[in-house]
């Protein structure tokens, strides 16, 4: 055999030279990689060839397939192989590992990856029960030399993970196995710590060899001490954990050594078996964990991380932590690791009263007045931090969102901490703010490219003002529900307000913070309500704020922020519980309503959403009228001209899809540049739907029933005794109803192929995603970081775009919030079903996903109250689960193969990104239907309903009772579901789902249907004789031997494994396959006998028996 086997040999290091050289071509590549798989699968030899090829004259590529070879041969031929190869290549590789190898610090890490493996590929054949002697094998080998030991390091090390972290075994052998181990453990452990401890002393002597074996033990723990006993990691008076603190002032050895620290104060169990790891909070524990810390170098920095999660841990751990390491360094990613401890602190029922944790307190919130301030931009050197940041982030986006999130972190813990020293948090708050105003603002080196003089997002006085503003909201709020009135701070709390109040500055983004801070200390004005009207006047001079008077040019985000805060801040004012204030000083109230008056007056002054925000405010406010009469006059007056422009003849437009494009102007022509003039039609529109909007989402009736009674807001009494509420917007609504309905219809039918016909060359893309959604649909949420706010100028057509969506979207939420607002006086309006049926329903063949999204989701959010379920939901319901069921299923099963021809790279981008687009619609649109369908069960709350539920409501569930569904119905929903398994059944959580629904279907309509029966002769390698054993106990129950839940359960699951589908990456995978040994630790079954039957012992009734000897 040995001519054959070099020649083979010689043809081997041929063709994986020719695999491995880059010059080779991709065709003699390709046939020198058949060759090589072919011969692992067919030459009689492999034995032989790869002992010669791994030998250790060979070049490393030739070793490692000769090991390759080694390997391929125990997966898949170790179960045919006679006993005498098997002991024989068993002993070759053990020889290999005593002298097959360079010396540690000269062999390749994959040479020693490949032996490793070898070995644990027969561990996991023969161990324990044909080869007990492996650990001492393993010891043994260890005495042998440094690469040895590593070795012996490494196959512990794999033979764990597959075993005990990925279950790579069958289940009895993987059970021997680890028994095995766990018997053995104590041994195991002692001589891990002992070749530990002995190479580490070594390394001390400046032995590099002896510094790989002490990672490769580390490592090897490491995989260990996550699942042994708890007291394997404490044995010997913590001897493990002593010599891993010890091992953390070790260069080489620390990172190491940190994630086994980790990984075993990180166990869960028992209180009492965790007791022990309290060690780590000795003096001299705790001084080597810090003292390790002291280095703060770049190369030191993921060893850092690993230690604060370690000091984290032992925090959650215990509960106890009193050190401020994490605030000590410059590092973004280290400070956040350690807020939620910090908060489970802080929050503790008890911990949090202890006299260390309070002064602990109050050092955080003056480390958190640094922490807060964002600087540690990847991209920027202004902050120690950058250096950090630029290993952790790939860029100033991600960064952002991580700060983000850092920041959210922080403010709950200050929250949780301002719960037991409020005041403390307050007056830290305060010396900040106060400090902010009286320090002249400085733009850095990053002004704002809008005007000259204004700060960017990273200018000193921004990033300052900003923590500043987001520190003083946190503690604040937290003051007036931690603190009683007779306590609080009133005083000081008006003074920071004047200071507010005084403070000006035509910088947008100190602007925004200063708008902050002033509704964060407005509940002080409850206090003093004479500031009131100082309050308004500054957020009625915000609201129109510009930074350059007369501009032609678009505003910038900041600016546009500041106005949408002063409209938001008016807002929180009304919805707070202070706005009786407003209605108790009649000043105030004529101040809010005659300065809306004078803003209104001038059309281009606000945008719409600015107007709908200050009409909001002017209903919320008129609800503190507890006067029905009164509020219905006001809320007339308010929308008298709104009223006038929706019902006059020009809005006839709203009828008919022709006209209603030509008065928004879609069908025009427009270049860029140019003023389009039936903009001013789009905006006075818009106006119409924000307020009608805002009125309906706003106007209430008093919460408290006998103030509403006194009001006049209470129209009667259900039979059952409960109030029935009228609301003063009804007269207002119900007549402006009928030309929003048609609206919605309109819109509907501008999809058909004819209106869509009208758009111009311009507006085309008119009725697309926008591009807001289309990033919200594909999960892009992250922003781009514009640093410098570069005003954004928008083009024709993508305004057309957000004019549409926008309309559209607020129609469905009038629609919706009616039926809030209005209750009885909208449900019970003469045909509304037909009505909406004829409105929102209509045309929905043309209607793409992303406009029944906001139709959908807005019918599940907006339920009408039970008693007209019947009277208008079942007639919505009916025509459209009919028509997304057609659509779906034509979606489904009608996906076409799309062809395109790529002319670039940006051109196949683009195609690919849409169709994800629109796979993704779909399934949102899917998931609405779904929760439609799941709110439409109509259960009464105090009854248990069956599974069923959903079947009754939709009519399905009287057929299947009743026998009446047609076979090829049950044929076809069975099928349904098998085929669910055949396309995702390699996803553990679908299988069990899937499995459990076709064996409940299977079981229960078999017995009535034999048409079922066929479908599983259809599945692949089914066992039919099994399918009839099956049936039988289905069939013939009283008959057939009974079979437990979970065996029926498991057998029915054999029988359709056929059908379960495969991953790509798996369908071509070759099975291996490992036989049970005998095992060891099965209980043997006691001899079953008759207790009184006589034995060696004697029996029963001998015990009972007189004797002589007896008393």
């Amino acid at each position: 055999m040995g001519e054959p086997v070099s020649e083979m040999c010689d043809h081997l290091i041929k063709a994986v030279n020719v695999m491995m050289d880059a010059e080779s071509s991709q065709i003699y590549r390709l046939e020198a990689l058949k060759f090589c798989e072919e011969f692992k699968e067919k030459c009689p030899f492999c034995v032989p060839c790869g002992l010669q090829l791994a030998d250790k004259a060979q070049t490393a590529v030739v070793r490692h397939f000769g090991l390759q070879i080694l390997e391929h041969v125990i997966k898949f031929r170790w179960n045919n192989m006679p006993q005498q190869e098997k002991v024989q290549l068993k002993n070759c590789a053990m020889g290999l590992l005593s002298s097959g190898t360079y010396p540690i610090l000269e062999e390749e890490s994959h040479i020693k990856d490949v032996l490793a493996r070898i070995i644990v590929e027969m561990i996991k054949r023969e161990w324990p029960q044909h080869w007990p002697d492996m650990l001492k094998e393993m010891e043994a080998l260890t005495s042998i030399g440094e690469a040895q030991t590593e070795l012996v390091m490494m196959i512990l090390l794999r033979l764990a993970e597959d075993v005990i972290t990925f279950q790579t075994l069958p289940a009895q052998r993987r059970r021997d196995i680890q028994q095995t181990l766990t018997q053995n453990m104590e041994s195991i452990f002692s001589f891990l710590l002992t070749i530990l401890q002995l190479h580490v002393d070594e390394y001390r002597k400046l032995a590099k060899a002896h510094c790989r074996v002490g990672v490769a033990a580390l490592s090897t723990l490491a995989g260990y001490i996550d699942w042994v006993a708890l007291a394997h990691l404490t044995n010997d008076n913590c001897r493990l954990l002593e010599m891993l603190c010890l091992l953390l002032s070790e260069t080489e050895l620390q990172l190491e050594a940190a994630e086994c620290l980790l990984i075993a104060i990180s166990r869960k169990g028992k209180l009492d078996d965790r007791k022990p790891l309290m060690v780590l909070f000795d003096d001299v524990a705790m001084h080597y964990i810090l003292s390790a810390a002291q280095p703060v170098v770049e190369r030191h920095y993921i060893f850092l991380k690993r230690l604060c999660q370690v000091l984290c841990s032992l925090g959650s751990q215990l509960c106890f932590l009193v050190v401020s390491l994490s605030y000590a360094f410059p590092h973004q990613f280290l400070r956040s690791s350690t807020q939620i401890t910090w908060g489970t602190l802080f929050r503790h029922e008890i911990l949090s009263k202890d006299p260390v944790i309070i002064q602990m307190m109050i050092k955080y919130f003056r480390a958190t007045m640094t922490n807060l301030v964002k600087t540690g931009f990847p991209s920027r050197n202004d902050s120690p931090s950058c250096e950090y940041s630029r290993h952790d982030f790939d860029s100033d986006e991600d960064f952002n969102s991580f700060f983000n999130s850092f920041r959210a972190q922080q403010g709950e813990a200050v929250r949780n901490a301002c719960r037991v020293v409020p005041l403390e948090g307050f007056q830290i708050a305060a010396e900040w703010l106060q400090y902010q105003i009286s320090t002249p603002i400085d733009i850095g080196t990053t002004g704002s490219k809008m005007a000259e003089g204004l700060c960017s997002i990273l200018s000193p006085s921004a990033v300052q003002w900003d923590a500043m503003t987001f520190f003083t909201e946190s503690v604040v709020g937290q003051l007036f529900k931690n603190v009683e009135v007779e306590k609080l701070p009133v005083d000081q709390g008006i003074e920071l307000l004047q200071a507010v109040l005084n403070y000006n500055t035509q910088d947008p983004l100190i602007l925004s913070c200063v708008l902050t801070n002033l509704s964060s200390l407005f509940p002080f004005v409850t206090h003093r309500p004479h500031f009131l009207p100082q309050v308004l006047y500054k957020l009625f001079a915000s609201i129109t704020f510009e930074v350059v008077e007369e501009s032609k040019a678009p505003r910038t985000r900041a600016v546009k922020n500041v106005r949408r805060h002063a409209c938001s801040s008016i807002i929180k004012i009304h919805v707070s519980p202070s706005s009786r204030l407003l209605i108790q000083h009649c000043p105030c109230f004529d101040i809010l309503y005659n300065q809306v008056k004078k803003l209104f007056s001038n059309e281009a002054l606000l945008t719409q959403m600015e107007k709908c925000a200050l009409i909001e405010a002017l209903v919320l406010i008129s609800n503190q009228f507890k006067d029905y009469t009164k509020q219905k006059a006001f809320l007339e007056e308010l929308m008298a001209t709104v009223a006038a422009r929706w019902t006059s003849d020009e809005m006839r437009v709203l009828l008919e899809p022709a006209l209603f494009l030509a008065f928004v102007g879609a069908d025009q022509l427009m270049a860029e540049g140019t003023d389009h003039t039936t903009g001013i039609n789009r905006s006075r529109l818009s106006f119409c739907v924000y307020t009608i909007l805002g009125v309906v989402k706003r106007a209430r009736w008093p919460a408290d029933l006998e103030e509403a009674k006194a009001g006049g807001f209470v129209a009667g009494y259900t039979p059952s005794g409960a109030p029935i509420y009228r609301n003063p917007c009804t007269p207002q609504v119900l007549a402006l109803l009928p030309n929003l309905l048609a609206l919605i219809r309109t819109h509907n039918n501008l999809f058909l192929p004819e209106n869509m016909c009208r758009l111009s060359e311009t507006f085309s893309r008119a009725y697309e995603v926008i591009e807001v959604e289309r990033k919200v649909v594909l999960g892009l949420t992250q922003p781009v970081l514009d640093i410098y706010d570069s005003p954004v100028y928008k083009t024709h057509l993508e305004r057309m775009q957000g004019f549409f969506c926008t309309l559209y979207d607020n129609c469905y939420h009038i629609l919706g919030n009616a039926g809030l607002s209005l209750h009885q006086d909208f449900y019970t309006i003469e045909g509304l079903a037909e009505q909406i049926v004829g409105s929102a329903l209509i045309s929905l063949d043309n209607v793409p996903d992303h406009r029944l999204r906001p139709m959908l989701h807005i019918l599940l959010s907006y339920w009408p109250i039970r008693e007209y379920y019947d009277s208008l939901l079942c007639p919505l319901l009916g025509p459209l689960f009919a028509y997304m069921l057609q659509v779906r299923a034509h979606t489904s099963l009608l996906a076409p193969v799309k062809q395109y021809n790529i002319l670039d790279e940006a051109c196949e981008e683009n195609q690919v990104t849409q169709e994800m687009l629109e796979e993704q619609l779909v399934r949102l649109v899917t998931r609405e239907v779904l929760d439609l369908l799941s709110k439409s069960r109509l259960w009464d709350k105090g009854r248990k309903w069956d599974a069923a539920t959903l079947l009754r409501q939709v009519g399905c569930y009287p057929a299947v009772v009743g026998g009446n569904l047609l076979p090829e119905a049950v044929t076809w929903f069975y099928a349904s579901v098998l085929k669910g398994l055949q396309m995702h059944g390699q996803h553990e959580v679908c299988n069990s789902a899937l499995t459990q629904l076709a064996l409940i279907i299977y079981d229960n309509l078999r017995p009535r249907y034999m048409e079922l029966r066929s479908v599983m002769t259809q599945i692949p390698s089914i066992n039919l004789e099994a399918l009839d054993q099956y049936d039988q106990r289905l069939l013939e129950p009283s008959s057939a031997q009974k079979v437990g839940e979970k065996k029926r359960k498991d057998q029915f699951k054999k029988l359709i494994a056929g059908t379960v589908g495969k991953d790509l990456g798996q369908q071509f995978k070759k099975e291996v396959h490992i036989r049970n040994l005998p095992s060891l630790f099965k209980k043997p079954k006691l001899e079953k006998r008759d207790i009184v039957e006589p034995s060696e012992t004697g029996s029963l009734a001998a015990l009972f028996s007189p004797t002589q000897d007896d008393i």
